[in-house]
């Protein structure tokens, strides 16, 4: 199961969990005298209301679904009455349907679901996810695909562009079956270079890695030519137990990665919980944004006993390999101080009882918040290298929320106002003889990939699945010109303008 798969039922096994849920079932149960599916059922649909109702945070809309998912499977238990499924699709078909289920999405089998559409569905819904997770073809959100599409229709589903055409022409055939060839040979051309060095056209060296979140996902980082992983999640620890990890549990976990990845660097970014990550075992307050509140390094330096315990399993881990550890959420420059202090003090420790630590561990930061890449000079003098978040840079400098649909018109990863946030990152950390990384989306963005490559960036950690596209346009680019694509960049006013600026760059150097 792939990372993002995985965290899918996470959110389910959250919701099983969750104190609240359950003791107000129980509460049902006791007070009204009903029984276990009649308290289910009415719970659970107060839950769906409360989300459904959420329209200014579509991330938590969509959660809806995760409850009515959870709420029908298990009633089919209770009751003792199978679901439809679609594994018992034994024949080519495209699923038109108004939502699909993340328990539905996985059981489709590839040999016969050749894509799927449903009405409602966003980016980051979780149909979405396990969409590219199993590699389907698919369309989220198309409003009225069930009224418009009928039984024996003929549908092609264009993925990559999220559109759907109901009984195309001939023409239309044959062009997307061009299309089709096409893009299976570039799979197999890129195929090739999963050994090779990620070089410009003019020999420049850079790094391609992946963001993974389990010990499991280092298969698909080498099996994709993955040089590092760029970001590790080890939120996937805390999130998959009852309790907090122990500290040899961690170290197991961390030791299977780094030893994993053959001497090649892993970057291990330390607990970011909060926002929409809750543990059932550890509340935290009620806050009207999350995302801007208790989380990720604020709690670890508030709650020392977590933060300390985590590092340490990590130092132990260094021992096998090279690795080095990153914070999240830094905004200040005293944030990074006082971890910093607290790592070099359990590294101590673990030294004076004579524990096997690796020679050089780096340490840095997560740059996600426009508060802190506008201090980049001052906070290159204590790190050893950033790692530019562009998710959430993303929505913090342009105040949206990067799941809400009413707002993704300001999902602007080309504006020149970011590209300065990241140049202003890269400068001062060359400076100081510091290098740079990207864990965001932006990292595998085929458009955003040429003028990162003529900042100087010098570490691309994206999608596994993506590493071998991106070393296939970075061979093709030449980095002198790629610079003066970059200051182009910087002086436009505007995102369309950019993504201009990179398609006729791009036309003028085929």
């Amino acid at each position: 199961m792939g990372e993002e798969e995985a965290q899918v039922f996470e959110a389910h096994i959250a919701i099983l969990n969750d104190p609240e849920f359950i003791g107000t079932i129980e509460n049902e149960i006791d007070n009204d005298k009903v029984n276990s599916e009649q308290a289910l059922s009415d719970v659970s649909n107060k839950f769906i209301s409360i989300f459904e109702a959420m329209d200014d945070n579509e991330y938590m809309k969509g959660r809806a679904a995760d409850v009515r998912d959870v709420c029908k499977r298990v009633l089919s238990h209770l009751l003792g009455v199978s679901l439809p499924t679609p594994s018992l699709i034994d024949k080519e078909s495209i699923i038109v349907s108004h939502d699909l289920t993340p328990s539905d999405t996985a059981q489709l089998n590839k040999n016969y679901v050749k894509g799927f559409i449903t009405d409602i569905g966003g980016r980051t819904s979780h149909s979405a996810i396990m969409s590219r997770t199993l590699e389907i073809p698919a369309v989220v959100g198309s409003e009225d695909a069930t009224s418009k599409i009928k039984n024996g229709d003929t549908v092609i589903i264009d993925g990559i562009n999220g559109m759907a055409i109901v009984n195309p022409n001939e023409d239309d055939v044959e062009k997307f079956q061009k299309a089709k060839r096409q893009f299976e040979n570039r799979l197999k051309e890129w195929a090739k270079l999963k050994d090779a060095p990620s070089l410009s056209l003019n020999g420049e060296q850079f790094t391609i890695g992946a963001n993974i979140g389990t010990p499991d996902d280092v298969k698909s980082v080498i099996d994709n030519g993955g040089e590092a992983v760029g970001l590790m999640r080890s939120e996937f620890l805390y999130m998959d137990s009852n309790e907090l990890p122990t500290e040899d549990e961690q170290f197991e976990a961390y030791k299977k990665v780094v030893s994993g990845m053959n001497g090649k660097q892993v970057v291990i970014r330390t607990m970011d919980i909060g926002g929409d990550k809750h543990l059932p075992y550890l509340p935290l307050p009620e806050e009207m944004n999350p995302f801007l509140g208790y989380r990720a390094i604020r709690i670890s330096l508030d709650r020392q006993e977590i933060f300390r315990t985590q590092l340490r399993a990590l130092i132990r881990a260094s021992e096998f390999g090279k690795l080095a550890i990153m914070f999240p959420m830094i905004a200040t420059v005293d944030e990074f101080k006082q971890a910093k202090k607290i790592f070099e003090e359990e590294k101590s420790k673990l030294i004076e009882q004579m524990v096997p630590v690796g020679a050089n561990i780096e340490v840095g930061m997560m740059m996600e918040i426009p508060a802190a890449a506008m201090i980049a000079d001052k906070l290159a003098k204590y790190v050893d290298f950033f790692s530019i978040g562009t998710n959430d840079l993303i929505q913090y400098s342009f105040a949206a929320d990067r799941g809400n649909e009413r707002v993704s018109y300001l999902y602007q990863p080309y504006n020149p106002s970011l590209l300065r946030l990241i140049k202003n990152t890269i400068k001062y950390a060359h400076k100081e003889g510091k290098w740079v990384g990207m864990c965001g989306e932006m990292a595998g963005d085929q458009v955003a990939v040429p003028i990162l490559m003529g900042m100087g960036l010098d570490e691309f950690s994206m999608s596994a699945t993506s590493i071998l596209q991106t070393r296939s346009l970075m061979r093709k680019l030449d980095t002198k010109k790629l610079s003066e694509l970059a200051n182009s960049a910087l002086n436009a006013e505007t995102n369309d303008d950019v993504i201009k600026l990179v398609k006729e760059f791009t036309q003028h150097n085929k």
